[in-house]
């Protein structure tokens, strides 16, 4: 491939021989692009290049519809040393992001529709892929929650605002609503989709003591248990089913959630237009990682909730497959290499992850865990039928042409000192992965490329704010 070719895309793109996932087919075939939509494939090639149309060779390439990841922390505003929207967008891109949800977790907390604003306002300067943002929740914002998505009675949906975030047990930041009466009030009074940090706060104080003399990584999983997780997961099944609440449940981790959750959801493909709807998500992390890595990586594998055991891992497996766990997100939420070496437990909780969570899923799919067809569900089209997103998440004519070109022919390391994130490190450090990102294309422009020329790390082709919107998402009662 001609690295001259992805520097600017024309209106229109013939994109010719790629190997296509499509809804329901996996084919050789040409896409065509014109103003950003996907106007036209068709399966086996045949497509004649028009008048000055851009012209790129796919052969021996998979193309998939652009991942969106639905739970991203970019640090934006507040603290620049660890990420901004910028940067985050940049390693977004490079890992095949091409859409994403950022939390509300800053500095200051975004609580306020004027906060939300501010929120859009900085990444339409900054990002180049498409954004959407939570409002975060307290016990007392009510009101602001309502103004960004409405009551039961009067839903909405704004350009960019995706959900309500509330965290029911400490985790980073200052956003804690774990009072019953706040709880119901917000599930009673608000439309929209309400995501959750599941971790029961009550059970967190009650173990602290027990724990908090302890410096080994193992305690970190041992106090935030997942009886702790259940019972938080519980407690807002039960708040969403009785007050019809669309409900996402945030970063699954365990396998006693999962297996509970089994009983009492509904497949993805059996939804109606009813509120109640309950679905979740896991990471790449939870997926791979273990006991084992976490003891040999020390605070670097350090999240809330925490990476579990191997059993865990299985059942999350298990529960993916099955069409419990609708999705896969990151939870991308770094700190400072100076940070994280501050041992257990002073070192803070999160890590990156958006720039290797496709290579990652696509990895597994090479090793027979998955199908690449299964990676482009969890992490494309369930998400986007999670968030109501209008035009994402599939390659067919009429959607956004948010696309990523992947060469599973060739594996190469993650190396730290390819990372696009600020902190400039990834807990997949040293690991061989395929799946790596050729090109990233954000509606219909080339916003990413690597290459040979380029190496592993790549290279950015547009400028910041030069593309991506935010995401129109149809309203939840």
């Amino acid at each position: 491939m001609d690295s001259a070719a992805f520097v600017r895309l024309r209106d229109t793109v013939l994109i010719k021989s790629a190997t296509m996932v499509l809804p329901d087919q996996t084919v050789i075939g040409d896409i065509r692009i014109q103003d950003g939509i996907i106007a036209e494939i068709s399966v086996g090639g045949g497509l004649s290049a028009m008048k000055g149309e851009n012209i790129i060779d796919a052969e021996g390439l998979h193309l998939l519809p652009g991942a969106i990841d639905p739970q991203c922390h970019f640090r934006d505003p507040g603290q620049p040393e660890k990420e901004d929207l910028q940067s985050g967008s940049a390693a977004a891109v490079s890992g095949g992001v091409t859409s994403f949800l950022d939390m509300p977790n800053n500095n200051p907390s975004i609580t306020t529709m004027a906060g939300m604003n501010q929120k859009l306002a900085t990444a339409a300067q900054k990002c180049i892929n498409n954004y959407g943002f939570f409002i975060g929740a307290t016990p007392h914002n009510l009101e602001d929650l309502q103004e960004a998505v409405g009551t039961p009675e009067s839903p909405h949906s704004l350009p960019g605002i995706c959900g309500i975030k509330i965290f029911m047990g400490s985790s980073t930041g200052t956003l804690l609503v774990n009072e019953q009466e706040a709880l119901e009030a917000i599930f009673h009074q608000t439309a929209g989709l309400i995501a959750v940090h599941a971790e029961d706060e009550q059970r967190l104080n009650e173990r602290f003591e027990k724990f908090n003399q302890r410096s080994d990584m193992a305690a970190h999983a041992e106090w935030r248990d997942d009886q702790t997780a259940l019972i938080a997961t519980q407690r807002a099944v039960n708040l969403a089913q009785k007050h019809q609440h669309r409900l996402h449940i945030l970063h699954l981790t365990s396998g006693i959630e999962a297996d509970w959750l089994h009983t009492i959801t509904t497949a993805i493909d059996d939804w109606s237009q009813k509120t109640g709807i309950i679905t979740t998500e896991t990471l790449p992390q939870h997926l791979t990682f273990c006991e084992d890595d976490v003891l040999e990586q020390g605070t670097r594998l350090k999240m809330n909730p925490p990476i579990r055991y191997k059993a865990d891992r299985e059942t999350l497996w298990q529960r993916l497959k099955d069409g419990t766990i609708q999705c896969i997100a990151t939870d991308h939420a770094p700190h400072t290499l100076d940070q994280k070496a501050q041992g257990f437990p002073a070192a803070p909780s999160g890590m990156p992850g958006v720039e290797t969570s496709l290579p990652v899923m696509l990895t597994h799919a090479a090793n027979g865990m998955c199908t690449i067809e299964d990676v482009v569900k969890w992490m494309s089209s369930n998400v986007a039928q999670c968030y109501n997103m209008i035009g994402k998440g599939r390659i067919e004519p009429g959607y956004d042409a948010d696309l990523v070109l992947v060469n599973m022919n060739k594996f190469a390391k993650m190396d730290d000192q390819n990372a696009w994130t600020r902190v400039g490190w990834n807990p997949f450090h040293g690991r061989e992965l395929t799946g790596w990102p050729v090109l990233t294309i954000v509606g219909g422009q080339a916003v990413f490329e690597r290459t040979d020329e380029t190496g592993q790390k790549g290279r950015l082709l547009v400028q910041p704010g030069a593309c991506g919107q935010p995401i129109l998402m149809a309203p939840w009662p």
